[in-house]
């Protein structure tokens, strides 16, 4: 039996959020959200792997105070991101003032999980060989936007994935947003794109579309995921990674894709209607679904 059921890997980001109303400076970063928004649920064996400068020690200490299980790898600096909205939350402009180390494939042989979910920020975080090694010890789970982010003098570029056709076999649930889909596989519709990536490896491939759903395809069905509509958008940071934990979450207790993929989106809801993480509990997300106006995908 794994010793965790649920285990997330990534740097702990210092953020400065800037939107047409406010300009906020906040922990963030794929491991911090995540990491936030599970300790409302108290029925999972959680692990956080992260790796942090001497300057976000404190936010380490912190998550470690709400009863959170994290591991510190050593690292020169924390990464800096700055990211900034405009009218429209699903656009961002990104740039990056520091970079940290990257993951090795040492820092992770003493971790026992069911999942692995890699929160990747820039390109260079985790090798090939830390995904394939992840492999054998449980199911690999990619938030994709990492690997399609190049710094060149600060600003972040979109670039391709250089070695997805040698990774992706090894990743049993990717997620990527619309715009990614196409930078992976060159599709603009999402049932090819979906298509694409499970042939290229993926065993269950999460699409998200902002206020317009998601998508879960896993090779027989295109599962189309609502999105339940916020009372008021305030900050959009950290979304996907709240979907991702709410999805994770219930795959790891059994759930089937269609009962995780709800969960996961009124997580986001919830989220998207406060600054920072996600902070409820269970039944905050399960009155959401049963509540919020809901739109289905249209694909």
């Amino acid at each position: 039996m794994n010793t965790h059921e649920l285990c997330c890997i990534g740097h702990i980001t210092l953020d400065k959020v800037v939107t047409p109303k406010h300009t906020v400076h906040m922990p963030g970063g794929t491991s911090y959200y995540f990491s936030q928004a599970i300790c409302g649920f108290n029925d999972i064996r959680y692990l956080m792997i992260t790796a942090v400068g001497e300057t976000e020690l404190d936010v380490v200490e912190k998550l470690r105070s709400k009863s959170i299980e994290v591991i510190n790898k050593p690292s020169r600096y924390s990464v800096c991101f700055e990211n900034i909205y405009g009218e429209n939350q699903d656009n961002r402009t990104q740039k990056v003032s520091a970079k940290a180390d990257p993951f090795i494939v040492d820092y992770l042989a003493d971790v026992d999980a069911k999942i692995y979910h890699l929160g990747t920020l820039l390109a260079d975080d985790f090798p090939i060989e830390a995904l394939k090694y992840l492999s054998t010890k449980g199911l690999v789970s990619v938030d994709v936007q990492g690997y399609l982010r190049e710094v060149r003098d600060e600003n972040v570029h979109p670039v391709d994935w250089t070695e997805k056709l040698q990774a992706l076999p090894y990743i049993h649930f990717l997620k990527c947003n619309e715009l990614e889909m196409e930078v992976l596989t060159g599709y603009s519709d999402v049932k090819k794109a979906a298509e694409q990536l499970y042939e290229w490896g993926v065993k269950e491939v999460l699409i998200t579309l902002g206020s317009m759903g998601s998508v879960v395809y896993d090779g027989q069905t295109f599962h189309k995921i609502p999105a339940y509509k916020p009372q008021e958008v305030v900050d959009a940071t950290g979304c996907g990674d709240t979907y991702m934990t709410g999805y994770l979450y219930q795959r790891a207790k059994g759930k089937s894709i269609e009962e995780a993929g709800k969960f996961a989106a009124a997580m986001s809801t919830l989220k998207i209607e406060k600054s920072g993480p996600f902070q409820g509990i269970k039944e905050d997300v399960e009155a959401c679904m049963q509540t919020a106006p809901q739109s289905f995908p249209e694909i």
